[in-house]
């Protein structure tokens, strides 16, 4: 494995960093103000910035293939890590924001020809925003057979019935089209019982219900995550992604890039935070000296300097593998890094808090908000139970009589 980077990765990342330092750090102040007044909608600012890296060529660097940079995931890593230096505004600015990654990537490798025009050309121009609907309120959503929504034939069209929360974006009047997983068929086995069908916003019967919040947070910067019900919701049958029963499938396809991606971010906001906890122990003085002096300081900055390290390169050697044999060969990494690597960027953050005393958990830093988008990352995109779960199973098998 040669983790050095090519020339298109380096010409991208030194042109990436630039708009961080110029752009995306110098907005984050005003990007707060605005979000604070801005409602549901993303602040205006962001409309700017989008702009700006659309005209640097920073744009859609996630998507493989013809719809986007055509970059691996291996030159895609150090990107999306810089990116998460700022998360709120640098994968949006970019067009490189969950959950229109994912939905974009469904579309691209799914969708029919029609469905791409529809939806996917104004979402890789930025004009839309989108939603992925699988969540239940009523079912353990994390095993996601459970998923109890009805998705039935009728003729030419589809009805949907069901309820989903949790579904991220979906407040954002910007949010056009949801991709909604259901069961069409009960009796199939367990794995072909989920299809998927696109449902735009304004379709009679959908109902956006409520904000969901996390951790006290509404992120309605990002568009927020809500509680969806869909009473007797009638598409065309046209607006079925693949086949019917290829739901589960197609979850798992978009999953695997998410959740690297989830990582690659990570990776980045750990970053933030050691450099904050540095900035601080040394402007901070108690007892006499700075906190950069106290033992304790230290052991954390020392810690944290080898943790980060240890999850890039497990990230890097997933994306490799991702690039080399395949996401399903890549298995074991992605959900290796997917419990690793959410759990200790949370623990730095904690203790990068820790360091900022009251100011940690205030909007003077942008602390608190790290901390939250790295623990609800234990939970999206599958708890880190059901990953050691697979994981454990995996192992055992090996020795298995």
């Amino acid at each position: 494995m040669d983790f050095t980077y090519d020339e298109v990765t380096e010409r991208l990342r030194e042109r990436l960093l630039a708009f961080m330092d110029e752009c995306v750090y110098p907005a984050e102040e005003e990007f707060e103000a605005q979000a604070a007044e801005s409602g549901w909608r993303p602040p205006p600012v962001l409309e700017k910035l989008k702009a700006e890296a659309r005209r640097r060529g920073l744009w859609n660097l996630f998507l493989p293939g013809e719809y986007g940079a055509g970059l691996t995931n291996l030159q895609y890593a150090p990107l999306a890590e810089i990116m998460g230096r700022s998360p709120r505004i640098a994968p949006a600015a970019t067009n490189c924001a969950a959950p229109d990654t994912g939905n974009m990537e469904v579309l691209a490798m799914f969708g029919t020809p029609e469905q791409r025009r529809a939806w996917l050309e104004p979402l890789l121009r930025g004009e839309i925003r989108s939603a992925f609907a699988m969540t239940e309120p009523d079912v353990a959503s994390s095993d996601a057979t459970n998923i109890a929504t009805r998705i039935e034939r009728d003729g030419d069209e589809y009805v949907i019935n069901g309820r989903k929360w949790f579904i991220s974006g979906a407040m954002n009047p910007d949010c056009r089209i949801f991709i909604v997983m259901g069961k069409t068929d009960p009796d199939a086995p367990k794995h072909r019982q989920q299809s998927m069908v696109l449902v735009p916003r304004d379709t009679p019967g959908l109902t956006v219900r409520r904000s969901m919040h996390v951790f006290g947070y509404t992120d309605a910067d990002h568009g927020g995550h809500a509680e969806l019900i869909f009473e007797n919701v009638r598409v065309p049958a046209s607006n079925l992604i693949g086949e019917e029963g290829g739901g589960f499938a197609i979850a798992q396809a978009r999953l695997g890039p998410g959740r690297i991606h989830h990582c690659m971010r990570l990776i980045g906001m750990a970053e933030r935070a050691l450099e904050l906890m540095c900035r601080r122990a040394w402007s901070r003085t108690a007892f006499g000296a700075p906190l950069a002096h106290q033992g304790v300081i230290q052991d954390w900055i020392a810690e944290a300097r080898v943790t980060i390290e240890q999850l890039r390169l497990l990230v890097l050697k997933t994306a490799w593998l991702m690039d080399t044999v395949g996401n399903k060969g890549a298995h074991t990494e992605i959900q290796a890094i997917k419990v690793a690597v959410p759990k200790a960027v949370q623990e730095i953050v904690d203790r990068a808090i820790q360091v900022h005393g009251g100011g940690g958990v205030s909007q003077d830093f942008p602390l608190a908000a790290l901390w939250a988008a790295a623990r609800t990352l234990r939970l999206a995109d599958g708890p880190d139970e059901v990953h050691k779960r697979s994981l454990a199973w995996r192992e055992l098998k090996r020795y298995q009589g």
